[in-house]
């Protein structure tokens, strides 16, 4: 039983895998006997105990090229890493390796290498090995597909001829070239109609070749060419070129209509026309002729829809129809040709008057055939008696009748006949005249019904070589789009530009011109002109003309709903989601009836020759987008583009989209105007209303590309001041839910937004602490970032948002490596803008006060400006309107910021209506009138409007109230130093201490009498509520005066003297003087004989300790106070002070100190902004 455990049978490396990999076994070197069989008998074991269940039923069954399972302290040799292939192999391997790390504490080997080369790569938790992930992918093959469209529906599979190449051929081949084509031919001649027939062969030649890279670059999924354009372009562009393709093809719905339409009643059933044949020639807006076509196409219209309502299916029975009449017709042309050329007078023959070619019926009795027009084209009464009626009356004929040649000519000489050189050249007539510069008797004469141009005609004709997208439109259905799609479009392309340019040589060959030039067969008894030309019979083209009209209609109805579907179901355009919703056939009939009106509205124009230029638009818009969306993937080089079509390039892009746009404003400027605006109209309502979608576009990409352009222009130093601007980097704290700093968040935002005047760069970046290696911490710093973006957008503040997770005691470090590493090149941003602290001192939140000083610390250490704003709560929203003044007081001139962010302001709505006033101080020598007299030349200079005012800040002897200010300043710091705190605990600590020194409620801290700052306890008061008043010098309060050594007298009134904080909005006096009564005004104190002692020794003591001050500090705080002091004076009523911002000390020794100082300075302003420069030029006088 031994032998049935494996364990105990010592097995070298080389024989375990001989035995798994099923190699014969042999002694090893030291003479033990086989092993083969142990280890069979073992694998047996082992796959009875644990079953095969337990292996995924496609990793027993694939083949798959597995490593030989081998010990873990195999020896790395060679034989030991073989490879084996096939089921039993795998099998094998799956069995030791599978299932003994599924069930056993052994290592997957499946999982990892024999040799674990890879297991560096083995920790990341998300991204799989390159193994890992293809042995999951599975490329799809003849089952995959099977079970993929038992999921699907199924496609049609269709092949590049029945999928691609004919569906092209039968949407290009419309009523254009039945009932246009020879009109062209006779008006501009064979060389210009040939000309013009190249031209617009070679837009679409140029654009199938865009298309096709397009196509191929990736899956082109419903929506065809809207696809294609929306996510090459981006969903503005795509949209707005979509929904004029939808346009496009509902509006061609129409147009065939009326060709089929006219058709109908002019060449198969004349007398269905309301008040006869006679009113065919009506065909002006109002015409009968007209009303007629509106009122036939109306109901041809209706019986579309009901057929496109019941289905796709009911629209492809009339594909196979329509495509076989246009093959037979295009067929019976070429016989009519070669049959005209053997025999050139079996054609139809013609009457004419000159070069006039005469209308049929004028001469021509209603028995007789077309085949009688020669035996009644004469002047013999008695043979013609309707023809001399026409010309004469009372026995006087007209002198062109009498003097003219007629004569009865062959309509269709055929191609031996040299008529052809006869037809070179053109003939361009205006309307009402018969032949170029020949006025017409519209009663006798053809005639034309519109003045003929080049481009007239072109914009004509352009419709007729449309179509060129209907495969792209087919992706969904064939088998392979991205072969069949380029080769069978350039195919189509290509034959029907053949057929139009051969068609254009054998018609100006083989018809006379002035039969050419009669569209609507006036002069043969009312047939069709190129009807006529075709073998064996005219009704082969005339019913063959009908389907493919009426096949093309069904077709473009039948797509154009769909497309919207398409547009409707991205949910870009929020107005048409309800076209998103098809039936339970998967039919949209919301969309349907949508084309239908739409198809109406051009059925109400009431020709073809008026309806080709709006479809031409549509088309040639798109055609230009697609031809642009080539040309920019190829310039830009982006790594996704990687179409399978090779054959092309960006020229001939650019010279597709030049031809359209020629095409475009050639042809009809004024609709080409009106194309181009309803193109931007959408786009920008997109831009405005749509929804964000991100499709990796190629305008995204054209973005990226201009802006590494401009910022490799951009030098990396230090602009000109002309080009200077505020780059604003706005430096946040962690949002919340609460009103007042919501606000304060907002009118934040809002106010970068009021100075983005100077249109410069904003970064956003909001800090909360926390670790950036934690997902969860990753994931709220995204959910900030997103409201950040929410709220900027509703700010209108353009710019970028950014999260910084900074560690504990890390904010200082952040704010530097921020700094540094933000922007990008000579964009990078220059001024940094903070809001005042959310702390106030009697919420214990330090964190908040430290991190501001950090970040101005640190800003002004970098050299950047710095933007303070005090009092957001009340800055104005954006639907305010402010009236009254904008203060800047100037103190220290760090290169015109001040100046340069007073205007900008100003240039914003909410701030037009103030003005500015401009107070700079003036020093004891300073000679004030002088100095205003320069400043209002230099502010002129600078073309600012802004009255200038001279305040003089002397230098009288330093209040106590600076004293009482410095004083308390420097016993909290030297609280701070007495308690031996730790950095961390200083930073969390001060404000406590400032709190406890200061007699709040705070009562954490426990401080001798001495650091009380001399308050003695037994004074009884109440604590300080808001009050407006200061000390003033001079005034009294307690009766006591101090004399300090510099000569400097102090006055111990002031609210200091009692240890409260010189900010009475904010501060309380001691505890112990808490329970004071309500009748006893602030500071008003009761006295025993007993106290007066102490009272005396405490006065002494603070007149001691004032001695030791400071001397710089003491200067500081009187600046403090006096500036204060002016501007509360000058300012009082207006809307906005401006002031410069003192610079932070160099170290963080002295924050605490110059948080002192800011607070002093600002004091009882509601709103501040403290601005500090760098003392560059950021403004200046000079053009």
């Amino acid at each position: 039983m031994e032998a049935d455990t494996p364990s105990d049978t010592p097995v070298k490396h080389t024989s375990f895998r001989r035995a798994v990999s099923g190699e014969d076994a042999k002694p090893d070197s030291n003479g033990s006997a086989p092993t083969q069989s142990l280890l069979r008998r073992s694998l047996t074991r082992i796959q009875r105990a644990f079953s095969s269940d337990q292996v995924a039923p496609s990793e027993r069954t694939l083949p798959r090229r597995t490593v030989s399972v081998v010990p873990e302290k195999a020896e790395h040799e060679e034989s030991s890493h073989d490879i084996e292939n096939g089921n039993d192999a795998f099998n094998r391997s799956q069995s030791v390796g599978g299932v003994l790390a599924s069930q056993m504490s052994v290592p997957n080997w499946r999982k990892t290498t024999a040799s674990g080369n890879l297991a560096l790569y083995e920790d990341e938790p998300s991204i799989p090995l390159v193994a890992s992930y293809f042995r999951g992918f599975t490329v799809p093959g003849p089952i995959e597909a099977e079970q993929s469209e038992k999921k699907q529906h199924k496609k049609a599979n269709l092949g590049l001829i029945l999928g691609v190449y004919l569906p092209t051929i039968q949407h290009i081949f419309g009523v254009t070239m039945f009932l246009r084509l020879y009109w062209c031919v006779g008006i501009m001649g064979v060389g210009q109609s040939f000309g013009m027939i190249f031209l617009c062969a070679l837009c679409t030649l140029l654009t199938s070749i865009s298309m096709s890279a397009i196509a191929t670059n990736g899956v082109v999924e419903s929506g065809g060419s809207y696809f294609m354009i929306s996510r090459n372009l981006g969903p503005e562009f795509g949209t707005a070129v979509g929904v004029l393709f939808y346009f496009a093809n509902a509006v061609a719905t129409s147009m065939y209509l009326v060709g089929g339409v006219e058709i109908v009643l002019l060449y198969i059933f004349p007398s269905w026309t309301i008040g006869g044949p006679e009113v065919h020639q009506e065909t002006g807006l109002m015409g009968m002729m007209t009303h007629n076509i509106r009122i036939y196409s109306t109901a041809l219209l209706f019986i579309v829809f009901i057929v496109v309502a019941l289905g796709v299916k009911f629209v492809q029975l009339f594909a196979p129809l329509s495509l076989m009449g246009v093959i037979l017709s295009i067929l019976a042309i070429y016989a009519g040709t070669v049959e005209k050329a053997i025999n050139p007078h079996s054609g139809i023959s013609v009457c004419m008057l000159d070069d006039q070619l005469l209308q049929s019926r004028v001469f021509l009795p209603e028995s007789a055939t077309v085949d009688d027009i020669c035996k009644y084209c004469t002047r013999n009464v008695s043979v013609s008696p309707m023809l001399t009626a026409a010309y004469c009356t009372n026995s006087s004929c007209e002198v062109s009748f009498s003097n003219g040649t007629l004569r009865c000519v062959a309509g269709f000489p055929g191609i031996t006949s040299g008529v052809f050189f006869e037809n070179f050249g053109p003939a361009y007539a205006a309307e009402g005249e018969s032949y170029p510069g020949v006025k017409a008797n519209k009663s006798r004469e053809v005639f034309q019904d519109l003045t003929t141009t080049f481009y007239v005609l072109l914009a004509i004709f352009f419709p007729s070589v449309t179509g060129i997208m209907t495969g792209s439109n087919m992706s969904g259905d064939l088998k392979d789009p991205q072969k069949s799609i380029p080769t069978g479009t350039i195919a189509a392309q290509l034959t029907t530009s053949v057929i139009y340019l051969t068609l254009c040589l054998v018609m100006g060959a083989s018809i006379n011109g002035a039969v050419l030039r009669d569209k609507y067969g006036q002069g043969l008894a009312g047939n069709m002109v190129v009807a006529e030309l075709a073998w064996p019979n005219p009704w082969v083209l005339l019913i063959g003309s009908f389907t493919s009209v009426f096949g093309a209609a069904l077709q473009c109805m039948c797509s154009a709903p769909r497309l919207l579907q398409s547009i409707a179901k991205d949910d870009v355009i929020p107005i048409l989601r309800p076209f998103s919703v098809v039936d339970g056939r998967n039919e949209p009939i919301r969309g349907l009836i949508l084309s239908v009106i739409i198809a109406e509205c051009a059925i109400l124009i009431g020709s073809v020759d008026q309806i080709s230029p709006v479809v031409d638009f549509f088309f040639l818009m798109c055609y230009a987008f697609v031809n642009f969306i080539c040309a920019l993937h190829s310039l830009l080089g982006a790594p996704n583009w990687r179409p399978r079509f090779r054959f092309y390039h960006w020229t001939l892009s650019l010279l597709g989209a030049f031809v359209c746009f020629f095409i475009m404003f050639s042809t009809h400027w004024e609709y080409a105007i009106v194309s181009l605006g309803m193109c931007l109209a959408i786009y920008k309502y997109v831009e405005w209303k749509g929804a964000k979608k991100e499709w990796g576009d190629g305008i995204r990409g054209l973005a990226l590309t201009t802006a590494q352009y401009s910022l490799m222009k951009i030098e990396d130093k230090e602009p000109h001041p002309k080009n200077w601007r505020p780059q604003l980097l706005i430096l946040m704290k962690e949002h919340t839910t609460e009103e007042l700093h919501q606000r304060k968040h907002m009118n934040m935002f809002n106010l970068a937004s009021q100075l983005k005047a100077g249109r410069g760069l904003s970064i956003v970046v909001s800090f909360f602490e926390g670790d950036p290696t934690k997902a969860n911490d990753r994931t709220h710093a995204e959910e900030v970032k997103q409201r950040l973006m929410l709220d900027m957008e509703q700010a209108r503040l353009k710019g970028f948002a950014k999260v910084m997770v900074y560690g504990e005691d890390q904010m200082a470090g952040s704010v530097s490596t921020l700094i540094q590493s933000v922007g990008m090149g000579g964009l990078r941003p220059n001024t940094i803008m903070v809001g005042w602290p959310y702390w106030q001192k009697h919420d214990g939140n330090e964190t908040e006060y430290w991190n501001f000083l950090d970040k101005i610390h640190r800003g002004a250490a970098m050299d950047m400006c710095l933007i303070v704003a005090k009092g957001l709560a009340d800055f104005p929203e954006p639907r305010d309107r402010l009236t009254g003044s904008i203060d800047v007081w100037w103190v220290l001139h760090d290169g015109g910021l001040l100046l340069l962010i007073s205007f900008l302001l100003k240039q914003h709505k909410v701030w037009r209506g103030c003005h500015l006033r401009l107070f700079a101080v003036a020093q004891e020598h300073d000679n004030n009138i002088t100095m205003k007299e320069d400043l209002q030349k230099f502010v002129y200079q600078l073309r600012i409007d802004a009255s200038v005012t001279i305040v003089e800040f002397s230098d009288p002897e330093i209040s106590a109230y600076a004293y009482e200010r410095t004083l308390q300043m420097e016993e909290r710091a030297k609280i701070v130093r007495e308690m031996n705190l730790s950095q961390h605990e200083k930073r969390s600590m001060p404000n406590v201490i400032v709190e406890s020194s200061r007699g709040t409620k705070r009562e954490s801290i426990k401080l001798t009498e001495q650091n009380k700052l001399g308050v003695p306890k037994e004074v009884r008061g109440k604590p300080l509520s808001n009050t407006d008043d200061q000390p003033k010098d001079g005034e009294d309060g307690t009766g006591v005066d101090f004399m300090l050594g510099n000569g400097s007298e102090v006055d111990d009134r002031s609210p200091g003297a009692s240890g409260s904080d010189m900010s009475p909005e904010q501060n309380s006096v001691n505890p112990a003087v808490g329970d004071a009564t309500e009748n006893q005004r602030p500071y008003e104190f009761t006295f025993t004989p007993t106290h007066l002692k102490t009272l005396k020794q405490t006065m002494e003591s603070k007149t001691a300790r004032m001695k030791q001050l400071d001397r710089e500090k003491v200067k500081k705080m009187h600046t403090a106070v006096r500036l204060n002091q002016k501007v509360l004076e000058y300012s009082e009523g207006s809307q906005l002070v401006v002031l410069n911002l003192p610079r932070p000390p160099r170290t963080r020794i002295g924050l605490q100190n110059y948080m002192e100082y800011l607070e002093m300075l600002t004091e009882k302003l509601p709103r501040v902004l403290l601005v500090r420069g760098t003392g560059k030029e950021v403004i200046t006088m000079y053009s």
